[in-house]
């Protein structure tokens, strides 16, 4: 288990973190500010930082390369006032483990926190294929603690839409992107998906590519689409009873909050679309 180092803790979003992360048994320090953090670096090792919401994303990762000269394998936790396109690509390229910006959900983000902390979980699960303000491809390992990493990445990138629509297209990605790890690779975490994240000036576009065989949507009995009409939750009992784990709502649901969900005819692929008019 990693000692978690958070800066400025006169923030009340960073106490929150702590007070979570404390109550579920970590050891966390503060640290005045960048000078102090590093000092503290230099003095003992941190598995991760979480960085200051008070400062811009590119003061943090300035600093997370010059902490990385003490401790090369950080994890680092940035919180920020805003984020732009390039900011997120450049936290990409960084390999920030997690980005985040107000509103700032605290159970989320220690919870984030807490998973890196206690796991083996590598700087290097999410890698960036090529990326542009317009348009990022990424190729990530199929572990639950990846989805949750790039699910913060994907809500600064899709920022412009209002929140309703946001949230809306951020829950389509996370169920898609769990099926694809789930039955395309059998959460096998050396084997990645793909993910791409397009914005025009009409839409935001996530393409989600699983290494999988694929499937024909008849012949999934264990998801709630295929449900009788007079049974909807047929697909419970069958779940239970190939030992898979509670769900089976996700492509029903998926298709339920976005304008477009399209699927390939392999069916190891999908694309989600949701209209900013």
């Amino acid at each position: 288990m990693s000692r978690v180092l958070i800066i400025d803790s006169q923030s009340p979003i960073s106490r929150e973190i702590g007070e979570r992360l404390t109550a579920g048994g970590l050891t966390i320090e503060y640290a005045a500010g960048h000078i102090d953090a590093l000092h503290r670096l230099r003095c003992r090792a941190f598995g991760l930082i979480v960085t200051s919401a008070e400062g811009v994303i590119e003061e943090a990762l300035a600093l997370l390369e010059e902490m990385r000269l003490i401790r090369p394998s950080l994890k680092c936790i940035v919180l920020a006032p805003y984020s732009t396109p390039n900011d997120i690509i450049a936290a990409l390229r960084a390999r920030v483990f997690g980005c985040y910006t107000p509103p700032f959900e605290a159970d989320e983000i220690a919870g984030v926190v807490r998973d890196a902390a206690m796991s083996d979980d590598s700087n290097e699960d999410i890698e960036v294929v090529s990326a542009r303000p317009g348009w990022i491809a990424v190729r990530v390992n199929c572990r639950l603690a990846t989805a949750d990493r790039l699910m913060s990445f994907a809500r600064e990138f899709a920022a412009q839409l209002p929140e309703k629509a946001r949230q809306e297209i951020m829950f389509a990605l996370r169920e898609i992107l769990i099926n694809a790890m789930e039955h395309g690779a059998k959460f096998n975490p050396d084997q990645v998906v793909e993910v791409n994240a397009i914005r025009t000036a009409r839409t935001m576009t996530f393409r989600v590519r699983d290494p999988g065989a694929g499937f024909r949507k008849e012949e999934i009995t264990h998801a709630a689409h295929a449900n009788p009409s007079d049974d909807p939750t047929a697909h419970i009992v069958l779940r239970a009873e190939q030992g898979m784990r509670a769900g089976g709502y996700g492509m029903l649901l998926a298709a339920g909050t976005v304008d477009e969900l399209i699927y390939n005819e392999t069916g190891n692929e999908v694309i989600l679309i949701k209209y900013l008019d």
